[in-house]
C-alpha cells in the first residue's frame, strides 16, 4: 500500500528499526523485495535510480515501480535517488514516486540548501531526503574525510532547519558500492548529528558494512538504509547459476521465478539486520 515518506520513517524511529531503501532496476527485483517486506511485516521502500529513470525504459519503470508498491500488503513507496536536477525530480512526483533523494551533496552548502529548500517548496506534500557531506562511490572509505566531506554535525542542524528536508543522509565513513577496506564509520560524529537535527537520518553504501555496525548505526538515528550492491550481486549470481537449466524448453518462468526467490532471500536477510 503506498504509505507517506514520513510516515514510514516515523513508525520505524518508534519502533527502534529502519526501513530498508532497495534499488530496483527491474520490475523481477521489486516483485522480490515487496515478496520478502510482506513475508516480514516490513514496511519497504523501492529506489529507482537517476540513471534508469533517464534511460529509455524510465518513464514505463517508475510507473510500474510505483504498481509494484501500491500493491503490496505492506507500507510501500517509491523514491527517486540522488537526483540534482529539478525537472527530472518533477517528472518523478508525477510519475508517481512518493518521495525524491534532492542530491545537493557536491555543491557548496548554501547551494545545497537552497537546492534542497527549492525542491520542498516545490513538492510541500512527497518526502524530501537530502545529503550533506558528500557520500563517495565506489572509492576508498577514507576518501570522503581526505575531501572535508564528512557531515558536520552543527552545520546539519542549520541545514536541516533551512531546507524542510524529511530525512537526512550522512557522511560518516561509508561509500557507494564495494569497499576497498572495512569501513570505519565515525560514531561520535553520527551520535552529534542525531543530538543536533530532529529528522530521521539515512545511512547509504550499506552493502559493505558489517551487520553489528548497520544496527548500532539504527541505535544512533538511522532511520532508513540503502541497500544496492548486495541486490545486483544475488541477482547476478542466481541469474548464472539457474540460466543453463532454462535455456533447455526455454524456461522464462522458472528463470524468473528463481531470480525472484534469490532476490527475496538477500533481502529477507537485510530486514532483519533492520529489524534493530
Amino acid at each position: 500500500m503506498l504509505t507517506p515518506f514520513r510516515e514510514i520513517l516515523e513508525e520505524r524511529r518508534a519502533a527502534g528499526a529502519a526501513v530498508g531503501a532497495f534499488t530496483c532496476y527491474d520490475v523481477t527485483t521489486a516483485i522480490a523485495v515487496v515478496r520478502a517486506a510482506e513475508a516480514r511485516g516490513d514496511p519497504v521502500l523501492l529506489l529507482a535510480s537517476e540513471g534508469s529513470f533517464r534511460s529509455s525504459w524510465g518513464r514505463l519503470l517508475l510507473p510500474a515501480l510505483v504498481a509494484v508498491a501500491d500493491e503490496a500488503r505492506v507500507p510501500a513507496l517509491v523514491q527517486l535517488d540522488h537526483v540534482d536536477d529539478v525537472e527530472l525530480i518533477d517528472a518523478a512526483l508525477a510519475a508517481g514516486a512518493g518521495a525524491v533523494m534532492a542530491d545537493g551533496s557536491k555543491l557548496p552548502t548554501s547551494d545545497n540548501a537552497a537546492f534542497v529548500a527549492g525542491v520542498r517548496a516545490r513538492a510541500p506534500e512527497a518526502g524530501v531526503e537530502a545529503e550533506l557531506g558528500h557520500i563517495e562511490g565506489g572509492e576508498d572509505v577514507a576518501a570522503a574525510a581526505e575531501a572535508g566531506a564528512l557531515t558536520d554535525p552543527d552545520e546539519a542542524a542549520r541545514f536541516v532547519a533551512e531546507t524542510g528536508c524529511d530525512c537526512l543522509a550522512v557522511s560518516i565513513g561509508n561509500v557507494h558500492g564495494k569497499y576497498a577496506r572495512p569501513p570505519e564509520l565515525d560514531w561520535d560524529r553520527l551520535r552529534a548529528v542525531d543530538d543536533r537535527v530532529d529528522v530521521p537520518l539515512s545511512l547509504h553504501g550499506a552493502s559493505g558494512i558489517p551487520d553489528v555496525d548497520v544496527r548500532r548505526a539504527i541505535s544512533l538515528g538511522v532511520c532508513k538504509v540503502n541497500v544496492n550492491t548486495e541486490l545486483r550481486e544475488r541477482y547476478l549470481a542466481q541469474l548464472e547459476a539457474g540460466l543453463p537449466g532454462a535455456r533447455d524448453g526455454l524456461r522464462l518462468l522458472e528463470l524468473g521465478a528463481g531470480l525472484v526467490d534469490g532476490v527475496a532471500q538477500a533481502v529477507t536477510a537485510k530486514l532483519s539486520v533492520l529489524a534493530g
